[in-house]
């Protein structure tokens, strides 16, 4: 398999007579065509990410598939991938720096791990993880199956949701003004009270679609936003290119991480978007999910159910060394014992985040 050590470039102006050491310097770095072979643009800053050509490649140990979290890039620091013959994907970072490269050992994440893959195997069902550290010391990216392709179900309304915030914010639509039913946005779900002629604020489309999981509130926002052409076009900038949402209706954890980390960032309308959003993505219906796993931590997030599939898109905003995203994807279960596996996963991540904390005090 492959470990991923990436971090940023810190950006700096260098004076033109400064130039030749800095070549100097990168030529004993890198080294040989062989490793220059190897590199590969990264993303923003703080989180680490798989350039556009990771998005569809995998890593294999002991038949669990490892799909790397994609984010576009906006600048091109250099990436170094290491073969070796261990367990689960532990993503590190290394800190280059133009005048001294200093190379960062990964963290240790086996014991998250071991937790997650216990719990996967003893359920019998297909699951993708995602887990983005957002603060603290050394925020990095764990993924097991990231890129796997799952069934959305209602976690495309998170999609359309955030697309919608990011126009309010941006002065594009009032969150007061009406959205009418058509007859095509009916699908049975929690609310049965459409009717053509009927109109809704937009606010309580997202009220519908967000705390309740309503389909044809869901249905509705999509169409508002422009149909799934549009939001699938605007997910796929933001890195969540493997998704087919709405029409289709497939997408990955990495995805769904992806579209978190643009939220969080303040890259999609800002305090003014998270301000409209959030609330209409707590205290939900189900917070039988990674909420259960974090009891006491204010959640935000989006769940999704059909059949034997249950999934959960989390921003944990206060975990014990900061925020963090985690999105579990489940296939296989269903029901209760779905949710009983998402919340375990959440404990996991929630209890190797303690750790965590307790090692840097």
């Amino acid at each position: 398999m492959v470990v991923n050590l990436n971090r940023m470039t810190e950006r700096r102006r260098i004076s033109p007579g400064f130039l030749p050491v800095v070549v100097l310097v990168a030529v004993l770095t890198v080294g040989s065509g062989d490793v220059q072979s190897r590199l590969r643009p990264v993303a923003a800053p703080a989180i680490i990410t798989a350039s556009a050509s990771d998005s569809t490649s995998t890593q294999t140990t002991d038949g669990q598939v490892v799909n790397a979290l994609y984010v576009p890039a906006v600048s091109a620091p250099e990436t170094i991938a290491t073969q070796v013959d261990m367990g689960p994907v532990e993503i590190g970072t290394i800190d280059i720096n133009p005048k001294t490269p200093i190379a960062v050992a990964p963290r240790d994440t086996s014991s998250l791990a071991a937790a997650v893959q216990q719990l996967i195997g003893s359920s019998g069902a297909s699951v993708g993880v995602t887990v983005v550290e957002l603060s603290g010391a050394d925020p990095t990216v764990w993924s097991v199956n990231g890129g796997g392709v799952f069934t959305a179900a209602s976690t495309y309304k998170l999609a359309a949701l955030m697309l919608e915030a990011q126009n309010i914010a941006a002065g594009k639509t009032d969150p007061n003004g009406y959205v009418c039913y058509q007859e095509s946005d009916y699908e049975d779900g929690w609310f049965a009270d459409y009717a053509d002629g009927l109109c809704y604020t937009r606010n309580e489309l997202a009220l519908r679609a967000g705390t309740y999981s309503d389909n044809t509130a869901g249905h509705m926002l999509v169409r508002d936003v422009g149909g799934a052409g549009v939001l699938n076009a605007w997910a796929a900038s933001l890195g969540a290119s493997s998704s087919n949402f709405f029409d289709g209706n497939t997408t990955t954890s990495a995805d769904l991480a992806s579209l978190w980390i643009a939220e969080t960032r303040g890259n999609l309308g800002g305090e003014a978007a998270q301000a409209w959003l959030y609330p209409f993505l707590m205290n939900t219906r189900t917070e039988s999910g990674v909420p259960a796993g974090v009891a006491g931590v204010a959640v935000v997030h989006k769940t999704g159910t059909i059949d034997q599939v249950e999934n959960d898109a989390a921003y944990v905003t206060n975990g014990p060394d900061g925020a963090y995203i985690v999105v579990v994807m489940t296939d296989g279960l269903g029901g209760q014992e779905g949710w009983q596996l998402i919340a375990g996963i959440s404990a996991s991540v929630s209890q190797y985040e303690f750790a965590r904390y307790a090692s840097a005090s």
